[in-house]
């Protein structure tokens, strides 16, 4: 079943298959963040919202870390799915499931320094840090299973099981709103409340993404300890996650530079830069399903050394990946003024934000083919590249903002990230061949 699956003919209806639940499944993250501020508004102090906001931050923030687990066990799986070796598909997913509870009982171990250093990097008022802090050790006790998720979301991907990933996300964010509103407002838990919520439905959530795998635990491939230790293969999931890491470390310092950059031309203008960089994040939500289907077909194709079957998945994905792109760019343009109106009620934000509206209308077609080549890449595993790449296109972002920031001001910044983005798409074409070529191996 699962070879058929794999050797399938790589056509539109199969990418829209993989793509589209997995964009639904992004479009319910803000909602969770929107009813938590909401809830916990309902208590009619400010400390409480900060609080939740700020913890919630912090612990994203960890857990973000850890997202190349997500990444790295998509093209790992999907190649060895590709190449029909079900031993290692199994032994993909304990792995996995291993270094969830490693790296999550670690921060519960570690959790009042982590904590401490948040803090010291992001200070607050001492009320709204005890309640953080609160807030925080109470939701850290679920951090095996958030990280663990990131492995098991991976592994169903690379599978094809986006449908699965969309149930999982549907039920954590439903079960966490439920409880947000009987813990907060009907038993007046507070902040713990939101807190206790979280940490049930993260739970919850990983049990049920261990039902929808359930089928793997019941051949012993999934114990084979010999396998699932095995020196080579853990040292190329090291390396491959490594390498992931270093450039998702390189990404975040690109737009953590941005918004400090932005701070420095006043309030309104960062304000403005903070409204239109939701529409980058609405972009990366929708571009997220089709870079996932590029990374599955991506990866099996080149498990099974078929080139053309990898080419074909390249460009189908990376079509609808463009019709994405063009889509968002053109409602941008038509609905861009009433979407920051709806964001900011500060006239001043809507001015400086209409501004600079023309970046985030060229953002998405510029940004397009690095979107794309990272899906692709990652499904191959060539991480390396991506490492590569990602730190040629962080250098020449630092001469963009060098050369253009003296002269243009705020337009330099935006000018500087646009920059950026295509230098990821042309860095990343430019050793695309060399991925094809080892699919002829």
């Amino acid at each position: 079943m699962v070879e058929a699956t794999a050797a399938r003919e790589i056509g539109h209806r199969r990418v829209l298959n993989i793509a589209l639940p997995i964009v639904l499944s992004n479009a319910t993250v803000p909602i969770l963040g929107a009813v938590d501020t909401g809830v916990v508004g309902q208590i009619g102090l400010a400390a409480p919202i900060g609080a939740v906001g700020i913890g919630a931050i912090i612990l994203s923030g960890i857990y973000w870390i850890f997202g190349f687990l997500r990444m790295g066990t998509v093209g790992l799986t999907s190649q060895a799915l590709g190449a029909g070796d079900h031993g290692e598909v199994a032994a993909l997913l304990t792995r996995a499931l291993l270094i969830g509870a490693a790296a999550g009982s670690a921060l519960i171990m570690l959790q009042m320094p982590v904590f401490w250093l948040a803090f010291q990097a992001a200070p607050a008022s001492p009320e709204v840090e005890t309640l953080a802090t609160g807030y925080m050790r109470i939701r850290i006790w679920s951090a095996p299973a958030a990280i663990a998720i990131y492995g098991i979301t991976g592994w169903l991907i690379a599978q094809e099981r986006t449908r699965a990933v969309l149930m999982i996300q549907l039920w954590m964010n439903g079960l966490n709103i439920a409880l947000d509103i009987w813990f907060v407002l009907g038993l007046d838990w507070g902040v713990n409340g939101v807190a206790f919520a979280t940490f049930l439905a993260e739970w919850s959530g990983f049990a049920l993404g261990l039902w929808f795998c359930r089928a793997v635990f019941r051949m012993p491939d999934w114990r084979n300890w010999a396998q699932v230790f095995d020196a080579a293969r853990l040292w190329h999931m090291l390396r491959v996650n490594t390498d992931i890491l270093i450039r998702s470390l390189l990404l975040q310092a690109m737009f953590v530079s941005f918004l400090f950059i932005g701070s420095s031309y006043g309030d309104v203008t960062l304000a403005a830069n903070q409204v239109l960089l939701q529409f980058l994040m609405i972009t990366a939500y929708a571009m997220d399903g089709f870079a996932f289907a590029a990374e599955t077909l991506v990866g099996q194709a080149l498990g099974a050394r078929q080139q053309t079957r990898l080419r074909r998945a390249a460009v189908v994905t990376s079509f609808w990946g463009f019709v994405v792109v063009v889509v968002l760019a053109v409602v941008f343009a038509v609905a861009g003024p009433a979407i920051i109106a709806l964001m900011a009620k500060s006239e001043p934000v809507r001015a400086a934000a209409r501004v600079y509206l023309p970046y985030m209308i060229a953002a998405p077609p510029l940004g397009w083919a690095a979107w794309m080549l990272d899906g692709i890449f990652i499904g191959a595993t060539a991480t390396r590249d991506m490492r590569n790449m990602m730190l040629i296109s962080f250098v020449i972002y630092c001469v963009a903002l060098a050369g253009l920031l003296p002269g243009l001001g705020n337009h330099g910044l935006w000018l500087a990230l646009l920059v950026s983005f295509v230098a990821r798409g042309i860095t990343l074409g430019l050793r695309y061949p060399a991925l094809e070529a080892r699919a002829a191996v």
